[in-house]
């Protein structure tokens, strides 16, 4: 599907990794790039053939070339971490501007600070201020607000992120080194710190079998606490990626095709207790940093065409339509898979 643009959209950290396949998708949904970041440098290189890319430097501790990068944007999309040093000041930027601000980052702390500084200018804006708009946070956000759409007593809710590998970028081990805050999960429906339970056996992933996982929050559980009737959040992650992203001998992600996309497979599985009812919804597919980049494109495009039902600072399942986003993204991006019939118990009702 191809969308009309307002105005432009500034990516910011458009070299690298992730900022690459984001202004690829961009383009290919008709969208018009922008793109800044810090190394003036690595900005031009990515206009080599593509003379028609408008490059904007700035760097985040220099307000007004932001300010100049922003300028006339309908939408700021920031993929350069960590984002506990830009979420907050981009998203400002942003908001300043009058444009839409959208990040991906996994960091927890970063999507509280974003929260607590566009608590009220984003709203007096009338712009949308999403971070965690990503495989990591966002994509989870979207599954539970699925599956418990209609719901009003409390859920006890499981993630559990199922990679085959992980091969880490440099952002991401450059963000793992600045992010060591202490984690949190939904106790007794709050934010509350992770405890030390021990993880359930093996999880069953749809499409990838039976693998040991490890408590491992992301950004979900900040997500998930804004808006989602869940009383308890266990969220994990395969035991053999956190080895891999622990080994600095781990490569960065091995392109094979002609779009730079490695041969990782994913899974995020979410299964909700709620009353008498089990339900389970997953989503597949390959390579999570170019999964990213559909994702956080198609809350772009629905922020600028008006498939959005809010504003202010916000989590994805508060102002999309979850399950037609998630149905959007089929069968080139993800593979769904729904049960209510067999599920496998959230983890939290098996200990009680």
């Amino acid at each position: 599907m191809t969308s009309s643009s307002p105005g432009p959209v500034v990516v910011y950290g458009a070299y690298g990794h992730t900022g690459r396949f984001v202004v690829d998708e961009l383009l290919r949904r008709g969208l018009t790039p922008i793109l800044s970041g810090r190394d003036e440098t690595r900005l031009a290189a990515m206009t080599d053939g593509r003379r028609d890319l408008e490059i904007r430097p700035a760097r985040v501790d220099d307000p007004d070339a932001l300010r100049t990068a922003v300028a006339g944007a309908a939408a700021v999309i920031n993929v350069a971490g960590p984002f506990l040093d830009t979420g907050v000041i981009v998203s400002g930027a942003a908001v300043a501007a009058g444009a839409h601000y959208l990040d991906v980052t996994a960091e927890q702390p970063a999507v509280e600070a974003v929260y607590a500084a566009r608590a009220l200018d984003a709203e007096e804006a009338g712009v949308a201020v999403i971070p965690a708009m990503a495989f990591y946070g966002g994509l989870a956000d979207l599954l539970a607000t699925s599956i418990l759409d209609g719901l009003t007593e409390p859920a006890a809710l499981t993630v559990a992120v199922g990679l085959d590998r992980w091969w880490p970028t440099t952002g991401t081990r450059l963000t793992g080194s600045r992010n060591t805050a202490p984690r949190r999960t939904i106790v007794d429906g709050r934010l509350a710190p992770l405890g030390e339970s021990p993880p359930p056996d093996p999880w069953d992933f749809p499409g990838l079998g039976e693998q040991a996982v490890v408590a491992v929050p992301f950004s979900e559980p900040v997500l998930i606490a804004r808006h989602l009737p869940v009383d308890r959040l266990d969220s994990y992650l395969s035991a053999s990626a956190l080895t891999d992203i622990r080994d600095p001998e781990t490569p960065p992600p091995p392109a094979i095709d002609d779009r730079g996309r490695s041969s990782q497979q994913f899974v995020v599985d979410v299964v909700a207790q709620a009353g008498t009812q089990t339900h389970r919804m997953s989503a597949s597919g390959r390579d999570i940093y170019a999964a990213t980049a559909p994702v956080i494109v198609e809350a772009t495009a629905r922020l600028l065409d008006g498939r959005a039902s809010g504003t202010g600072a916000v989590a994805p399942g508060e102002v999309f339509d979850a399950e037609d986003f998630l149905r959007a993204l089929t069968p080139d991006v993800l593979t769904l898979r729904r049960d209510v019939r067999r599920a496998q118990p959230s983890a939290a009702a098996a200990r009680s």
